[in-house]
Protein backbone atom coordinates (compact mmCIF):
# COMPACT_ATOMS: atom_id res chain seq x y z
CA UNK A 1 0.00 0.00 0.00
CA UNK A 2 1.52 3.35 -0.78
CA UNK A 3 2.36 5.49 1.78
CA UNK A 4 1.30 9.67 2.02
CA UNK A 5 4.16 11.20 -0.04
CA UNK A 6 3.94 8.20 -2.73
CA UNK A 7 0.03 9.15 -2.99
CA UNK A 8 1.40 13.12 -3.06
CA UNK A 9 4.11 12.31 -5.87
CA UNK A 10 1.73 10.47 -7.95
CA UNK A 11 -0.67 13.54 -7.98
CA UNK A 12 2.03 15.62 -8.25
CA UNK A 13 3.06 13.63 -11.27
CA UNK A 14 -0.37 13.43 -12.82
CA UNK A 15 -0.94 17.43 -12.30
CA UNK A 16 2.81 18.35 -13.79
CA UNK A 17 1.79 16.29 -17.18
CA UNK A 18 -1.64 17.51 -16.92
CA UNK A 19 -0.01 21.33 -17.33
CA UNK A 20 2.64 20.42 -19.93
CA UNK A 21 -0.43 18.90 -22.16
CA UNK A 22 -2.63 21.87 -21.42
CA UNK A 23 0.46 24.23 -22.45
CA UNK A 24 -0.32 22.93 -26.31
CA UNK A 25 -3.47 23.19 -25.91
CA UNK A 26 -5.93 23.82 -28.92
CA UNK A 27 -2.64 22.95 -31.23
CA UNK A 28 -3.41 18.92 -31.90
CA UNK A 29 -7.22 17.28 -30.87
CA UNK A 30 -5.48 14.13 -29.86
CA UNK A 31 -3.69 15.55 -27.18
CA UNK A 32 -6.54 17.83 -26.22
CA UNK A 33 -8.32 14.18 -25.67
CA UNK A 34 -5.00 13.44 -23.61
CA UNK A 35 -4.96 16.19 -21.37
CA UNK A 36 -8.50 15.85 -20.80
CA UNK A 37 -7.79 11.85 -19.71
CA UNK A 38 -4.97 13.28 -17.46
CA UNK A 39 -7.13 15.59 -15.55
CA UNK A 40 -9.57 12.99 -15.15
CA UNK A 41 -6.83 10.66 -13.65
CA UNK A 42 -5.32 13.46 -10.97
CA UNK A 43 -8.79 13.61 -9.97
CA UNK A 44 -9.11 9.73 -9.11
CA UNK A 45 -5.88 9.90 -7.94
CA UNK A 46 -6.80 13.05 -5.51
CA UNK A 47 -10.23 11.18 -4.25
CA UNK A 48 -8.26 7.81 -4.12
CA UNK A 49 -5.41 9.40 -2.01
CA UNK A 50 -7.97 10.65 0.44
CA UNK A 51 -10.15 7.10 0.56
CA UNK A 52 -6.97 5.75 1.66
CA UNK A 53 -6.31 8.21 4.61
CA UNK A 54 -9.46 7.88 5.87
CA UNK A 55 -9.03 4.35 5.70
CA UNK A 56 -6.11 4.14 7.68
CA UNK A 57 -7.66 6.69 10.31
CA UNK A 58 -9.94 4.18 10.83
CA UNK A 59 -8.02 1.43 11.45
CA UNK A 60 -6.03 3.78 13.78
CA UNK A 61 -9.37 4.40 16.13
CA UNK A 62 -9.87 0.24 16.96
CA UNK A 63 -6.57 -0.61 18.90
CA UNK A 64 -6.52 -4.49 19.77
CA UNK A 65 -9.38 -4.91 16.31
CA UNK A 66 -6.70 -7.45 14.92
CA UNK A 67 -6.20 -9.38 18.18
CA UNK A 68 -10.24 -9.74 18.79
CA UNK A 69 -10.44 -10.92 15.36
CA UNK A 70 -8.23 -14.11 15.37
CA UNK A 71 -9.65 -14.64 19.14
CA UNK A 72 -13.31 -15.30 17.86
CA UNK A 73 -11.27 -17.21 14.48
CA UNK A 74 -9.72 -19.42 17.47
CA UNK A 75 -13.19 -19.78 19.08
CA UNK A 76 -15.12 -20.68 15.68
CA UNK A 77 -12.02 -23.65 15.17
CA UNK A 78 -12.46 -25.04 18.63
CA UNK A 79 -16.26 -25.54 18.52
CA UNK A 80 -15.67 -27.11 15.01
CA UNK A 81 -13.68 -29.74 16.77
CA UNK A 82 -15.19 -30.29 19.89
CA UNK A 83 -18.56 -30.41 17.95
CA UNK A 84 -18.49 -32.52 14.53
CA UNK A 85 -15.65 -30.53 12.61
CA UNK A 86 -17.86 -28.29 10.54
CA UNK A 87 -20.40 -25.23 10.68
CA UNK A 88 -22.95 -27.39 9.99
CA UNK A 89 -22.52 -29.96 12.50
CA UNK A 90 -21.77 -26.82 14.94
CA UNK A 91 -25.09 -24.70 13.80
CA UNK A 92 -26.97 -28.31 14.52
CA UNK A 93 -25.89 -28.60 17.80
CA UNK A 94 -26.80 -25.16 18.70
CA UNK A 95 -30.04 -25.95 17.54
CA UNK A 96 -30.45 -29.15 19.70
CA UNK A 97 -29.48 -27.22 22.28
CA UNK A 98 -31.96 -24.18 22.12
CA UNK A 99 -34.22 -27.26 21.98
CA UNK A 100 -33.03 -28.95 25.07
CA UNK A 101 -33.04 -25.42 27.08
CA UNK A 102 -36.66 -24.55 25.92
CA UNK A 103 -37.67 -28.06 27.42
CA UNK A 104 -36.67 -27.44 30.67
CA UNK A 105 -37.99 -24.13 31.14
CA UNK A 106 -41.31 -26.14 30.01
CA UNK A 107 -40.49 -28.52 32.75
CA UNK A 108 -40.65 -25.90 35.27
CA UNK A 109 -43.69 -24.68 34.24
CA UNK A 110 -44.84 -28.08 34.16
CA UNK A 111 -43.38 -29.20 37.36
CA UNK A 112 -45.33 -26.13 38.85
CA UNK A 113 -48.59 -27.43 37.36
CA UNK A 114 -48.13 -30.64 38.27
CA UNK A 115 -47.51 -29.90 41.90
CA UNK A 116 -50.47 -27.87 42.12
CA UNK A 117 -52.33 -30.93 40.78
CA UNK A 118 -50.48 -33.02 43.06
CA UNK A 119 -51.87 -30.91 45.93
CA UNK A 120 -55.59 -30.49 44.93
CA UNK A 121 -55.61 -34.33 44.33
CA UNK A 122 -53.96 -34.96 48.19
CA UNK A 123 -56.53 -32.10 49.29
CA UNK A 124 -59.60 -34.18 47.92
CA UNK A 125 -57.90 -37.66 48.61
CA UNK A 126 -57.67 -36.48 52.43
CA UNK A 127 -61.70 -35.75 52.64
CA UNK A 128 -62.54 -38.61 50.83
CA UNK A 129 -60.31 -40.62 53.41
CA UNK A 130 -61.82 -38.70 56.36
CA UNK A 131 -65.22 -39.49 54.98
CA UNK A 132 -64.41 -42.73 54.59
CA UNK A 133 -63.21 -43.03 58.29
CA UNK A 134 -66.71 -41.69 59.72
CA UNK A 135 -68.21 -44.44 57.67
CA UNK A 136 -66.35 -46.82 58.91
CA UNK A 137 -66.12 -45.83 62.21
CA UNK A 138 -70.17 -45.17 62.51
CA UNK A 139 -70.13 -49.30 60.57
CA UNK A 140 -67.66 -50.92 62.78
CA UNK A 141 -70.22 -51.27 66.27
CA UNK A 142 -73.00 -53.02 63.37
CA UNK A 143 -70.19 -55.09 62.13
CA UNK A 144 -68.74 -56.22 65.53
CA UNK A 145 -71.97 -57.22 66.31
CA UNK A 146 -72.67 -58.97 63.31
CA UNK A 147 -69.43 -60.83 63.35
CA UNK A 148 -69.91 -62.05 67.04
CA UNK A 149 -72.93 -63.13 66.72
CA UNK A 150 -71.67 -65.30 63.73
CA UNK A 151 -68.75 -66.37 65.33
CA UNK A 152 -71.52 -67.36 67.86
CA UNK A 153 -72.64 -69.95 65.69
CA UNK A 154 -69.42 -71.36 64.50
CA UNK A 155 -68.18 -72.30 67.89
CA UNK A 156 -66.22 -69.16 68.75
CA UNK A 157 -68.26 -67.26 70.83
CA UNK A 158 -66.19 -66.89 73.60
CA UNK A 159 -63.03 -66.32 71.41
CA UNK A 160 -60.65 -63.31 73.22
CA UNK A 161 -59.70 -60.33 71.71
CA UNK A 162 -56.54 -59.44 70.48
CA UNK A 163 -54.15 -60.16 67.25
CA UNK A 164 -55.47 -63.04 64.81
CA UNK A 165 -51.83 -63.41 63.26
CA UNK A 166 -50.82 -64.03 68.17
CA UNK A 167 -53.71 -66.02 69.32
CA UNK A 168 -56.17 -68.00 66.52
CA UNK A 169 -55.02 -71.48 65.07
CA UNK A 170 -55.53 -72.11 61.03
CA UNK A 171 -59.30 -73.56 61.37
CA UNK A 172 -59.80 -70.47 63.65
CA UNK A 173 -58.01 -68.02 61.17
CA UNK A 174 -60.39 -69.71 58.51
CA UNK A 175 -63.97 -69.38 60.65
CA UNK A 176 -62.98 -66.04 61.26
CA UNK A 177 -62.44 -65.14 57.75
CA UNK A 178 -65.46 -67.52 56.90
CA UNK A 179 -67.59 -65.12 59.31
CA UNK A 180 -66.56 -61.74 58.08
CA UNK A 181 -67.40 -62.97 54.48
CA UNK A 182 -70.58 -64.04 55.61
CA UNK A 183 -71.65 -60.82 56.83
CA UNK A 184 -70.36 -58.81 54.08
CA UNK A 185 -72.22 -60.54 51.30
CA UNK A 186 -70.98 -60.14 48.01
CA UNK A 187 -68.16 -58.39 46.61
CA UNK A 188 -64.58 -59.56 47.56
CA UNK A 189 -62.04 -62.30 45.73
CA UNK A 190 -63.40 -64.28 43.11
CA UNK A 191 -62.14 -67.31 44.55
CA UNK A 192 -61.73 -67.94 48.42
CA UNK A 193 -60.00 -71.31 49.81
CA UNK A 194 -60.58 -72.87 53.16
CA UNK A 195 -58.52 -74.89 54.86
CA UNK A 196 -59.54 -77.03 57.79
CA UNK A 197 -62.37 -74.42 58.41
CA UNK A 198 -63.99 -77.30 60.46
CA UNK A 199 -60.96 -78.03 63.04
CA UNK A 200 -62.38 -78.38 66.46
CA UNK A 201 -66.39 -78.21 65.64
CA UNK A 202 -69.20 -80.97 64.59
CA UNK A 203 -72.77 -81.46 65.00
CA UNK A 204 -74.83 -78.52 64.54
CA UNK A 205 -71.89 -76.09 64.08
CA UNK A 206 -70.37 -77.98 61.26
CA UNK A 207 -73.92 -78.01 59.49
CA UNK A 208 -73.61 -73.95 60.24
CA UNK A 209 -69.88 -73.72 58.44
CA UNK A 210 -71.48 -75.63 55.34
CA UNK A 211 -74.64 -73.45 55.34
CA UNK A 212 -72.21 -70.52 55.31
CA UNK A 213 -69.86 -71.48 52.93
CA UNK A 214 -72.72 -72.71 50.26
CA UNK A 215 -74.08 -69.01 50.82
CA UNK A 216 -70.71 -67.29 49.94
CA UNK A 217 -70.51 -70.03 46.38
CA UNK A 218 -73.80 -68.31 44.60
CA UNK A 219 -71.61 -65.63 43.43
CA UNK A 220 -67.84 -67.07 44.22
CA UNK A 221 -65.69 -70.15 43.53
CA UNK A 222 -64.95 -71.57 47.34
CA UNK A 223 -62.66 -74.17 47.87
CA UNK A 224 -62.45 -76.02 51.12
CA UNK A 225 -60.44 -79.08 52.65
CA UNK A 226 -62.71 -80.70 55.18
CA UNK A 227 -62.33 -83.92 57.06
CA UNK A 228 -66.23 -83.53 57.89
CA UNK A 229 -68.96 -85.19 56.31
CA UNK A 230 -71.39 -82.24 57.33
CA UNK A 231 -69.38 -79.57 55.23
CA UNK A 232 -68.51 -81.72 52.45
CA UNK A 233 -72.27 -82.85 51.77
CA UNK A 234 -73.06 -79.21 50.82
CA UNK A 235 -70.20 -78.95 48.00
CA UNK A 236 -71.39 -78.94 44.11
CA UNK A 237 -68.25 -80.83 43.07
CA UNK A 238 -66.57 -83.62 45.36
CA UNK A 239 -62.42 -84.23 45.33
CA UNK A 240 -60.79 -86.92 47.04
CA UNK A 241 -57.37 -85.92 48.50
CA UNK A 242 -55.07 -89.03 49.37
CA UNK A 243 -51.38 -89.27 50.66
CA UNK A 244 -49.70 -91.75 50.13
CA UNK A 245 -45.63 -92.43 51.67
CA UNK A 246 -44.71 -96.11 51.28
CA UNK A 247 -42.43 -95.54 47.83
CA UNK A 248 -40.46 -93.31 50.66
CA UNK A 249 -41.75 -90.27 48.72
CA UNK A 250 -44.77 -88.79 49.98
CA UNK A 251 -47.30 -88.51 47.10
CA UNK A 252 -50.80 -87.02 46.99
CA UNK A 253 -53.34 -87.76 44.78
CA UNK A 254 -56.50 -85.59 44.05
CA UNK A 255 -59.36 -87.78 42.58
CA UNK A 256 -62.43 -86.45 40.98
CA UNK A 257 -66.09 -88.44 42.44
CA UNK A 258 -69.46 -88.52 41.13
CA UNK A 259 -72.68 -90.40 42.22
CA UNK A 260 -71.92 -93.40 44.35
CA UNK A 261 -68.11 -92.40 44.53
CA UNK A 262 -69.41 -89.62 46.68
CA UNK A 263 -71.52 -91.79 48.90
CA UNK A 264 -68.76 -94.14 49.64
CA UNK A 265 -66.81 -91.38 50.61
CA UNK A 266 -69.27 -89.94 53.13
CA UNK A 267 -69.24 -93.19 54.27
CA UNK A 268 -65.75 -93.37 54.98
CA UNK A 269 -65.86 -90.11 56.13
CA UNK A 270 -68.19 -91.20 59.30
CA UNK A 271 -66.05 -93.47 60.15
CA UNK A 272 -67.87 -96.91 58.52
CA UNK A 273 -67.46 -98.90 55.26
CA UNK A 274 -69.20 -98.39 51.82
CA UNK A 275 -71.10 -101.17 52.55
CA UNK A 276 -72.28 -100.19 55.71
CA UNK A 277 -75.90 -99.82 55.21
CA UNK A 278 -76.65 -97.58 58.23
CA UNK A 279 -73.63 -95.44 56.92
CA UNK A 280 -75.05 -95.48 53.47
CA UNK A 281 -78.35 -94.06 54.46
CA UNK A 282 -76.64 -91.45 56.95
CA UNK A 283 -74.40 -90.45 53.87
CA UNK A 284 -77.48 -90.19 51.56
CA UNK A 285 -79.66 -88.15 54.23
CA UNK A 286 -76.88 -85.72 54.49
CA UNK A 287 -76.95 -85.11 50.72
CA UNK A 288 -80.51 -85.07 50.32
CA UNK A 289 -80.59 -82.36 52.88
CA UNK A 290 -78.22 -80.22 51.41
CA UNK A 291 -79.49 -80.34 47.47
Amino acid sequence: MPDDAEATGAVAALALAEQHAGAASGADSELDGLAARLATLRIEAEDLAGELRRYLEGLDAEPGRLEDVEARLDRYDRLKRKHGGSVEAVLAHAARCRAERERLESAEVDLARYEAELESRGAEERRLANELGKARRAAAPRLAKAVREELAQLAMEDAPAGALREIASGGELSRVMLALMSVAGTGGAETLVFDEVDAGVGGQTARAVGERLRRLADDRQVLCITHLPQIAAMADGHFRIEKDGSAGVSQASVDALEGQAVVAELCRMLGADSSDAGARRHARELLAAAA
